[in-house]
């Protein structure tokens, strides 16, 4: 207990200056200061022996999640296994997937109809009761530490529901609790508000503010009218959402995924995204998880481009987050497959390669949300590129219906004002293959050719700097699912569309490769292990574009400790040659095993190729592959 008890110290000394004045800066507050401290002390004396074993394996160890053997898997709870006990009743198969990072989509309680995809929290402390209780969730977090399995989940922030406890006791007049929210009496200041601050859903719901005629007042909802602002202006709100972040890690989370962070603190006469204050919050929010629960990991959403988001990472000497979404790259993979034109992803690439090594990205090719085209345009400009007219090829391009696409899914959110739009649909749906398997009665050339590309992404995918997440499903080339529209709660929402139900029974063909299934999932298990066994995949390795003289065609290089490793990827449907000249010795292409050199190499349609480098020369190699 004593030993417990001096680690405990130890950090909270390490932490108490900087933590102290960063909250009096922002509170002035030393009373509420000393009860943050007291609550974290009860934190840590409540965690269990376990996760303080882990705390002090990875404080000894604070680069344990940049090693190449990360892989992520995020999903819903009910669509993936009914509920948490089936979630645990899956780990052989996520193990089998060579997955050891869940993300378990929003599980906290909320109310149907009125949850945003669980993103209104009703109570921070109560799990859905459809998915199960937080006894349960302990012990499957305690299950996948047994398989070395790391869990995520959300913590919704910047918001609560309408049918939290807090927002309950707002709405029926408590001035204490209105002054956890942004409450005002007429709209005055919301129109003040509404001069600068842009809204985020201007179709669905538009505006910043709600209007309750119960209390006969206006409530901030930058997201939709059921979901509330809270006010950090208020020290009793980062209190209490602070402490259900430590509760909520006491219960075996690994990674917080702190949602919507820009938008945490409100300001008038500012767009109300990421302010100063944010960064305060962020770091505090750090420090206290180092004090209390070392051994987990923030991870912040921020939907901008690499360059701008950074700030989020903080700075080595007082560092943030741990990880942030590499958001716009994500959408400018999707802007290549549209345009088969690389140029403006390997730009995107150059600027997330030029950052330091020690901010990590997580890379992914879809999540659960649309596909919003975040692109630069600006760069686009300079080509001719409009870009109104370029969004609306895209969003025809995916739907299938311009570019000689294959591609199925449907808009999200469009305005018929701007022309904008979002784009929803499975990574195997985008490719390709729903159209093959359930359109197209004579073809097999253009199935194969949607794997291809199919698995293709996934190849680029793991060879970007940083930790690559994959959708669950998309292991074995789940489709659309267009069942939501039959679900009053979801009609309305497109983005159920890539939420649907895992698909079990095609999962019970991984092992035979002549099914879609068993072909991608199959494919993607030799990359995985492939990366978990080369060290050039760490998260931390120097990565790089190199040019090959073909627009369709990105290259990639890693290098790390003496080992080089060269990924060749084709966004054509065309057969192309990759006009490099790495002719610093023999390569050996590591899907087939063959020796080459690096120069002139012929990928075939959607095709790849991970070429490593050979340290001791010997034999003969092929000239061109």
């Amino acid at each position: 207990m004593n030993k417990s008890k001096n680690v405990f110290e130890t950090r909270f000394c390490r932490h108490l200056d900087e933590l102290k004045w960063l909250y009096m800066e922002l509170y002035g507050n030393d009373a509420m200061f000393a009860e943050l401290c007291d609550s974290m002390g009860r934190f840590y004396q409540e965690r269990n022996e376990d996760l303080k074993i882990l705390d002090l394996e990875r404080e000894a160890q604070p680069d344990w999640y940049k090693k190449n053997d990360m892989l992520g898997m995020m999903f819903y709870i009910d669509n993936f296994a009914g509920n948490m006990k089936g979630v645990q009743s899956k780990l052989d198969y996520i193990e089998k997937s060579n997955v050891n990072y869940i993300h378990l989509m929003p599980f906290l309680d909320t109310v149907e109809g009125r949850s945003d995809g669980g993103y209104a929290v009703a109570d921070f402390r109560k799990v859905q009761e459809k998915l199960g209780t937080m006894e349960d969730l302990e012990h499957l977090t305690a299950a996948c530490h047994k398989k070395k399995i790391n869990v995520c989940m959300d913590f919704v922030m910047n918001h609560t529901s309408e049918d939290h406890a807090w927002a309950k006791k707002a709405r029926q007049g408590d001035e204490e609790y209105q002054s956890r929210y942004f409450f005002f009496d007429d709209f005055t200041i919301p129109g003040m508000y509404e001069n600068t601050v842009p809204q985020v859903f201007p179709t669905t719901a538009p505006g910043n503010f709600t209007w309750l005629p119960d209390a006969k007042k206006h409530v901030m909802t930058t997201f939709y009218p059921y979901q509330w602002d809270l006010n950090y202006r208020n020290p009793r709100v980062f209190n209490e959402m602070m402490y259900n972040f430590l509760f909520l890690a006491n219960k075996g989370i690994d990674i917080i995924r702190i949602d919507a962070v820009p938008y945490i603190w409100k300001e008038l006469y500012t767009s109300c995204r990421n302010l100063p204050q944010v960064h305060t919050i962020v770091r505090m929010m750090r420090m206290i998880g180092e004090i209390v629960c070392p051994g987990i990991l923030l991870l912040g959403e921020v939907v901008m481009e690499p360059e701008k988001v950074v700030p989020y990472f903080g700075t080595v000497e007082k560092p943030e987050c741990h990880m942030l979404y590499n958001v716009t790259t994500m959408a400018t993979t999707w802007h290549t497959v549209a345009t088969r034109n690389v140029r403006l992803l390997k730009q995107q690439l150059d600027i997330v390669n030029r950052l330091p090594k020690e901010y990590v990205f997580l890379n992914y090719l879809r999540c659960h949300d649309d596909i919003g085209w975040g692109l630069d345009y600006g760069t686009l400009m300079q080509e001719g590129i409009g870009e109104r007219s370029h969004k609306q090829y895209l969003n025809d391009y995916f739907q299938g219906y311009a570019g000689a696409s294959n591609s199925r899914g449907e808009l999200y959110n469009a305005d018929p004002l701007t022309g904008d739009a979002r784009f929803c649909g499975t990574t195997a749906s985008m490719c390709g293959i729903e159209k093959a398997v359930c359109e197209d009665r004579c073809g097999s050339n253009t199935l194969e050719r949607a794997v291809r590309l199919d698995v293709m992404l996934h190849a680029y995918m793991f060879m970007q700097s940083g930790i690559p997440v994959i959708y669950g499903g998309d292991e074995i080339g789940q489709l659309n699912d267009y069942n939501y529209k039959e679900n009053p709660h979801k009609a309305a929402d497109s983005r159920y569309i890539h939420r649907g139900a895992m698909d079990w029974k095609a999962a019970g063909q991984i092992e035979d490769v002549t099914t879609v299934p068993g072909k991608i999932f199959s494919q993607l298990d030799r990359l995985e292990k492939i990366r978990k066994s080369e060290k050039v995949f760490m998260a931390d390795a120097d990565t790089w574009t190199i040019d090959t003289w073909d627009e369709s065609v990105l290259c990639i290089g890693r290098y790390y400790e003496d080992e080089k490793i060269i990924g060749l990827f084709n966004f054509s449907e065309y057969d192309k040659t990759a006009w490099i000249n790495e002719t610093d010795g023999t390569y050996v292409d590591m899907i087939s095993g063959r020796r080459m050199q690096a120069s002139g190499v012929n990928i075939p349609a959607y095709g790849f190729y991970y070429l490593k480098k050979e340290n001791e020369p010997g034999g003969d190699s092929d000239e061109i592959l």
